[in-house]
């Protein structure tokens, strides 16, 4: 499946209610990878790092949330998932190819 093609089908579901039609997909966005973070948290945690089929499933179930609140919120932008995909590639591989990919700040 490309790209745009599950940001077309994923957001036919996108129903917000109140608020504009931003808020709602960026709190859902940082929502989910907060998410993530707790189940990988209680990998760390519980089962001494070790990732089990079923946290991998967990894991790969809130991946799934993550790219749906993208999409949407990608939408509501005026941007395709795949313009994001290739200006993000086209700005790590520069970042690559002058030595600055494990620096910080966002204008390296």
């Amino acid at each position: 499946m490309k790209l745009n093609e599950y940001q077309d089908l994923a957001t036919v579901t996108a129903v917000y209610g109140a608020g504009d039609k931003v808020t709602y997909p960026v709190l859902g966005l940082v929502g989910e990878a907060g998410e993530i973070a707790n189940k990988y948290k209680k990998v760390l945690r519980d089962d001494g790092g070790i990732m089990t089929p079923d946290k991998r499933k967990a894991l790969q179930d809130e991946l799934g949330d993550v790219l749906w609140y993208l999409a949407a919120l990608a939408r509501d932008l005026d941007i395709s998932l795949e313009d994001i995909a290739k200006k993000n590639i086209k700005k790590l591989n520069d970042r690559h190819n002058r030595g600055v990919i494990g620096g910080s700040g966002d204008n390296r």
